[in-house]
């Protein structure tokens, strides 16, 4: 099997290479990945040391995409996920989230090749998203009308564009919709890769902030391993002959939901550290203020669920942070 990743040295896609590449062992494992993101040097070294190809190219590019070899399966993980994004720099926005989806799929049509896609939970309405009271587990059903930040539209887009190319061309495809995925070489920002941030900053006895909704930290998330992301995608790639074409939300459910404030207080734990913490009340209007995931449709389908706790999720880190914490400095504010 020949399997082309997208994304290759993001968080997302280098763990998935390197996964595949370690349990496929006659598989050939490519990465495309334009090298934009702090971190991706390191992850680009990663790749190399289990000699997995990176071709440096941009995925708004289809001229250079469609000079690639022929695969038989993509997994498209690229994405510029940061929904703040959206309002500094729309065309990048744009060209990677909805531009780069339509490249990968005019490669798709030309190779004949199968698609997994990395979509987002930022489909879904922010207005409904913000009225959902506690305990309330979302599943594909819930409204995707309405504003959803121009990152979550070029996501919604992309599916749909996935769906129109599937009927046209017949290929086959699972849509993923990830909430927060977190683990080892993920490099946390304050919008993208909370759990890592909150680590970090505990690690090393910097501020945090309790950012919008009354800045206490009762915004609640659901988390899921990366291995665990791992672990799926791997059951949906042998079965996707058979089961194919589909949308399903994937996260760490409510066993993995958890607030900010509880996130301090397992990261105090976990680093035996403890920070100063700030209150700003306001907060972008894109924020919200609650997402858990109902995994009950993807569990049904392939008898997967999450196995990584929040607390192993935060160990995890912690023992990678450690680990590499001199080469991290460069790349974690």
């Amino acid at each position: 099997m020949k399997i082309l990743i997208t994304g290759g040295c993001g968080f997302v896609g280098s763990n998935l290479a390197i996964y595949f590449k370690e349990r496929y062992l006659g598989a050939k494992i490519d990465s495309l990945d334009n090298l934009s993101r702090k971190g991706s040097i390191l992850n680009l070294s990663r790749l190399k040391k289990r000699k997995v190809k990176n071709f440096k190219i941009d995925i708004s590019n289809y001229k250079a995409i469609k000079s690639l070899p022929r695969y038989d399966l993509i997994i498209d993980c690229c994405a510029e996920a940061s929904v703040e994004t959206s309002k500094k720099d729309i065309d990048l926005v744009f060209d990677t989230n909805l531009i780069g989806t339509y490249n990968i799929l005019k490669k798709c049509k030309k190779d004949k090749s199968n698609l997994i896609f990395l979509s987002s939970s930022r489909v879904y309405s922010i207005k409904k998203l913000r009225e959902l009271k506690k305990n309330f587990l979302i599943n594909e059903k819930f409204d995707t009308s309405g504003p959803k930040s121009v990152y979550g539209f070029c996501k919604f887009s992309s599916e749909h564009l996935i769906k129109e190319f599937s009927f046209m061309h017949k290929i086959k495809y699972i849509i993923n919709r990830l909430g927060v995925i977190s683990g080892p070489w993920q490099f946390g920002k304050q919008d993208q890769g909370f759990v890592s941030r909150w680590v970090w900053k505990h690690l090393n006895k910097k501020n945090l902030y309790y950012i919008g909704f009354g800045g206490t930290g009762s915004q609640i998330r659901d988390v899921i391993h990366i291995s665990d992301v791992c672990r799926l995608i791997e059951l949906q790639v042998r079965k996707i002959n058979s089961i194919n074409n589909f949308v399903v939300n994937v996260g760490g459910g409510k066993k993995n939901a958890i607030s900010l404030k509880n996130l301090t207080k397992i990261s105090q734990k976990v680093t035996v550290n403890k920070v100063k913490i700030f209150s700003k009340k306001n907060t972008s209007e894109y924020d919200i203020p609650y997402y858990v995931t109902d995994n009950t449709k993807v569990q049904s389908m392939y008898k997967w669920k999450p196995k990584k706790k929040i607390l192993d999720i935060t160990q995890d880190i912690y023992k990678w942070m450690i680990l590499n914490k001199k080469v991290l400095k460069k790349y974690i504010i």
